[in-house]
């Protein structure tokens, strides 16, 4: 039982989420504010950028990336090749700030 319900809100949290392309992440404008409060929150994903940086190079892995910029959430599932201090760097040169980033699915 506790396996449905996991998997229900999985699903309930990637329908707050519109699926984009890659290519479409350099049209958006991202406001300043940082999506995620907590600092527990912060170190999770830092954690995970680095490990989907290191897959990225070493494997091409591609992850899904959970992020919001200034109309609505959106998810878009790609290789990440380089992350700074502020941003991760997709194909083409492509950012996205980190403090508009909520989770990775790698």
């Amino acid at each position: 039982m506790s396996i449905h319900l996991n998997l229900l809100k999985i699903q309930e949290m990637d329908s707050e989420y519109v699926l984009i392309e890659k290519e479409d992440v350099e049209k958006f404008r991202f406001p300043k504010e940082e999506v995620l409060k907590s600092d527990a929150d912060k170190k999770i994903l830092k954690a995970a950028l680095e490990r989907a940086n290191a897959l990225g190079n070493l494997e091409h892995h591609k992850v899904k990336i959970y992020f919001e910029d200034d109309k609505k959430k959106k998810v878009v599932h790609t290789t990440i090749w380089a992350v700074t201090d502020n941003a991760i760097v997709l194909k083409q040169n492509v950012l996205i700030p980190i403090r508009r980033i909520y989770k990775l699915e790698i």
